[in-house]
């Protein structure tokens, strides 16, 4: 399913439901209503302003759907999420499978995440021209578990790569950073409810296992994803758009809405984060062997140019 991330970004507003529908109103005396969207058609709300009133009534109503409401604190992180307890028939025995998963075939599946984030990272490079080899040629030795770190090695090279030798990922500071602070909030948004519908738990990890992080597997299913959020940030970067404002964030977003290459053909960012954690569930119940990952690939979108 493909639906609408709704972002609320203008402070003091108030979200209600009615007859099916998510009402949004200024918050005040007057409660002037300034739009409707069917909860149906929602696949994630993003709160990301002061003074958000919601009424319990909607936070139930999305999560019966599947729709996380995430809550975005400084430079647009996600801070908290709200997430089903129900995504599944089959959840318990999801759960008891994912649980159970071996050692050895969670530093597989892992390995198969990082080989893929490298091999993306390289197409990203290859959409804008820059050297795509020191990507390939890390991909080529990722050994089951990446004991040797090639993802911390792929991104020391990728970042300097993509945006140039001066630039430094630091998810506190502001212009790039920020704007790949959202794109990587809203894509967190959608791999998280991929991980619900697919009847797996969102803190039981493959590899990342901070204590004090509850989307752990949610973190690890959309790493070869988050390279087309970054070749969405060089584009803006590109025409000028460096901060974040209400035109970069819909260019981020429409990212999640273009076509990745599939065994089963183009095929939408969203979708291929809904296959991943499907085929992720059916390889902890012993249904398939490998892993839904997109193939390698990505273009440049005139549509995503801000100026």
């Amino acid at each position: 399913m493909i639906g609408r991330i709704v972002e609320v970004a203008e402070d003091r507003r108030h979200l209600s439901m009615y007859r099916g529908l998510m009402v949004v109103q200024e918050s005040g005396s007057e409660h002037k209503e300034l739009g409707r969207v069917p909860l149906d058609d929602i696949a994630a709300v993003i709160a990301n302003a002061h003074g958000l009133t919601y009424t319990n009534n909607l936070l139930v109503a999305l999560a019966e759907r599947g729709a996380p409401f995430v809550l975005c604190g400084a430079n647009h992180n996600v801070v908290g999420m709200l997430l089903p307890i129900d995504g599944n028939f089959e959840q318990a025995r999801r759960f008891d499978a994912q649980i159970a998963a071996t050692l050895p075939t969670r530093k597989r599946l892992w390995a198969a995440i990082v080989r893929s984030k490298l091999e993306q990272q390289a197409a990203a490079l290859a959409a804008i021209g820059a050297p795509t080899a020191p990507l390939t040629a890390l991909a080529a030795k990722v050994r089951s578990g990446d004991p040797d770190n090639l993802e911390a090695q792929g991104a020391r090279r990728y970042w300097g790569l993509l945006f140039g030798a001066e630039f430094r990922r630091e998810q506190t500071s502001g212009g790039l950073n920020a704007l790949l602070n959202y794109g990587y909030t809203v894509l967190r948004a959608s791999t998280a409810r991929a991980v619900v519908a697919a009847g797996l738990h969102p803190s039981i990890g493959l590899h990342h296992s901070h204590d004090n992080n509850a989307l752990r597997l949610v973190d690890d299913l959309m790493e070869p994803f988050r390279p087309m959020i970054d070749l969405t940030v060089w584009q803006l970067n590109a025409s000028g758009a460096r901060e974040v404002t209400a035109e970069t964030k819909r260019a981020l977003v429409r990212r999640l809405f273009h076509d990745m290459q599939t065994d089963a053909g183009a095929t939408p960012v969203m979708v291929c984060t809904q296959k991943l954690a499907i085929s992720l569930g059916q390889i902890f119940l012993g249904e398939r062997d490998k892993l839904d990952l997109p193939m390698p690939g990505m273009a440049l979108n005139p549509t995503d140019e801000v100026g």
